[in-house]
């Protein structure tokens, strides 16, 4: 019996649950006493400057996960990441690559942990699957809508277990505020405000190319995205404003905000979508994505709207970021802090509930909940698994595309792609250049 059968094949006390049910169980997980020798789980992590390393000393607190390896295109980085507290009593123990592809035969890493810019997950989340690795992928899962597509086909090609980084659905009480709009209390919901005002996020100015700084490999981070002279203002955390890598601020934080305007409507793919915007704010700085987005999706009985500005904190209802479901009854209003639900005051059926505030760090339990599933083979009882990223990461592309193609789409859920043959052309998938080729699944 191999490592990865081992692991799969060994059951902790206690039983776990799907999402929306309680993380009460989590606290078997939790218990240090539950784990042996045996249940030893590797970690190793490829991009680790931002979320990926937030990610990777989340997941070392879940008793028995052990880091064995990191990758990084940017030696800098790598260096500095293991002189954190967290990790430099271990450092000497964990192995340095600049190669992904190196890493992904280290024989005992079970688990790849993936924290690069957007334009690296599918591959990456695809070859460590086909090297029998389990998988945590930042989100949004993939870069368009056929990358999304192929992410989930190779999860069913290879079987490994993979969650994404919505940790959003291992959040208490986002989970309670579902519970509550699924009650029907609010009464008919005709509209739902997605939020998200950024007002600490700015671009860079612009800059003039230059050499890559010394110790990074820039080809090897552009991989898959066209061949480009390295530009400072377009490296590190400031890709997510550029289309070669990423979508801005709709898939940057659509994916968690959208996600929960979905599961709270029980809502499928809109019929149709139309995306306003611009770079109002910031027209001067290094950007392409819009900083300004307005977003209208046509569902069956209810309209969705995303509303973003980066450059302002002052959103809907006084909050940053929000997801708003209006009903006839009441308004619920939940964001990362907590969820009340405002009367509607011309209702006859009174629902007043105050700020419930936030109970759990949902950033840990999605770690628990990761680490719990792989232990128990049980990929059933993931918070976010691969088809509920895909889901909502290609709602959100088709936001960015009715955006860029200035036009209003209409989507066919039949035929799973937009009504319009020449968007579909221009849209649905990305090039890739410098001898990479997003892979063909069965």
């Amino acid at each position: 019996m191999n490592r990865k059968t081992f692991i799969k094949n060994t059951a902790m006390m206690g039983a776990g649950g799907m999402f929306l049910s309680s993380l009460k169980s989590y606290a078997l997980s939790k218990s240090s006493k539950n784990i042996s020798f045996n249940d030893q789980i590797n970690i190793g992590t490829i991009g680790i400057n931002g979320m990926g390393w937030g990610n990777t000393l989340k997941a070392i607190e879940v008793p028995g996960v052990n880091l064995v390896a990191v990758c990084d295109v940017d030696q800098n980085v790598i260096q500095k990441k293991l002189n954190d507290k967290a990790v430099a009593p271990i450092k000497d123990k964990i192995k340095v690559y600049s190669d992904y592809r190196k890493m992904l035969e280290q024989k005992d890493i079970d688990v790849v942990y993936i924290g690069t810019p957007d334009h690296w997950h599918a591959l990456m989340m695809i070859e460590a699957a086909a090297a029998g690795k389990h998988v945590y992928v930042e989100k949004p899962i993939g870069n368009s809508i056929a990358e999304c597509e192929a992410m989930v086909a190779a999860q069913k090609k290879y079987g490994s277990i993979i969650q994404v980084g919505q940790w959003q659905r291992s959040t208490n009480h986002f989970q309670d505020a579902m519970a509550f709009v699924h009650s029907g209390k609010l009464g008919p919901i005709r509209t739902v405000k997605v939020c998200c005002y950024q007002g600490w996020m700015r671009p860079q100015p612009k800059v003039a190319n230059s050499v890559p700084p010394k110790r990074v490999d820039y080809d090897a981070w552009l991989g898959p995205a066209p061949k480009r002279p390295f530009n400072a203002s377009r490296f590190h955390f400031h890709f997510r404003w550029f289309w070669d890598y990423a979508g801005g601020l709709m898939t940057d934080w659509g994916v968690h905000l959208l996600d929960y305007a979905l599961i709270g409507m029980k809502a499928t793919v809109p019929k149709s979508i139309v995306g306003l915007g611009g770079k109002f704010a910031y027209p001067d700085l290094s950007q392409e994505t819009p900083d300004t987005l307005t977003t209208l999706y046509e569902f069956d009985k209810f309209n969705l709207v995303w509303d973003s500005a980066m450059g302002i904190d002052n959103g809907s209802y006084g909050r940053n970021h929000c997801i708003a479901f209006i009903g006839n009854n009441a308004t619920l209003v939940v964001d990362r802090s907590g969820w009340e639900v405002i009367e509607e005051r011309k209702s006859e059926n009174k629902v007043l509930i105050p700020l419930q505030k936030k109970s759990n760090n949902g950033h840990s339990e999605h770690q628990f909940n990761f680490m719990q599933a792989i232990r128990e083979n049980k990929p059933e009882i993931l918070n976010c698994n691969v088809e509920a990223a895909a889901h909502v990461a290609k709602v959100a592309q088709m936001g960015n595309i009715s955006f860029r193609a200035n036009q209003k789409l209409n989507w066919s859920a039949e035929k799973n792609q937009f009504e319009d043959q020449k968007i579909n052309e221009a849209y649905l998938a990305k090039e890739y250049f410098n001898g990479y080729q997003l892979p063909k699944l069965d």
